[in-house]
C-alpha cells in the first residue's frame, strides 16, 4: 500500500492523459469530466491523502462535473449550428417553371434553384401543364418533383 501511495501522482497522471486523449477523439465531454476528477485526485494526493480519499474525491468531483457542467456545456455547443434547410428539405415549397409540357404523368420543371427536375403532378385532377406555367414542390419521390400549379397555393 505504501507503493501506491508513493506513486499515486503516476497513476492519476496516466489517467489524465487517457481520458484527455480519449475525450479528443469523441468529444463527448464525458472523458473530460473524468480527467478535471482525476486532476482533483493527483492535486489530493500531492498533499498526501491517503489513496482511497483521492479515489472517493476524483469519483464526486467527476461525477458533479457530468450532471452539473455537461449538459450545458452540450447545450451551448449545439446552440450554434447551422439550421438552413439542405438537401431535399430545401426543395420543398420551391417554385418553378415547367420546361416539358406534361403530358399524362410526367413532365420537366426548372426549378428556382436553376435545377431541372424530373416532375409529376401530385394529382390528376389539375389540367394538363403547359411550358411556361409556374409551379410549387410539394414532394420528392427518389428522382421525381411532386408538384401543383402555383395558382392553387396563393
Amino acid at each position: 500500500m505504501d507503493f501506491i501511495q508513493n506513486y499515486a501522482w503516476i497513476i492519476w497522471f496516466a489517467l489524465i492523459l487517457i481520458a484527455v486523449i480519449i475525450e479528443v477523439t469523441t468529444v463527448t465531454f464525458m472523458f473530460l469530466m473524468v480527467a478535471i476528477g482525476s486532476l482533483a485526485g493527483l492535486v489530493v494526493s500531492l498533499f498526501g491523502a491517503p489513496f482511497w480519499i483521492q479515489v472517493i474525491l476524483a469519483a464526486v468531483v467527476a461525477a458533479l462535473l457530468l450532471f452539473a457542467v455537461r449538459p450545458p456545456l452540450i447545450r451551448a455547443l449545439k446552440r450554434g449550428g447551422d439550421h438552413t434547410r439542405s438537401n431535399v428539405d430545401a426543395l420543398m415549397g420551391q417554385s418553378g417553371t415547367v420546361t416539358i409540357d406534361f403530358n399524362g404523368n410526367a413532365g420537366t420543371v426548372k426549378l428556382s434553384n436553376g435545377e431541372t427536375w424530373t416532375a409529376r403532378l401530385s394529382d390528376s385532377s389539375h389540367a394538363p401543364l403547359a411550358a411556361g406555367d409556374h409551379v410549387i414542390v410539394t414532394a420528392i419521390n427518389g428522382a421525381t418533383a411532386v408538384v401543383e400549379p402555383a395558382e392553387r397555393n396563393n
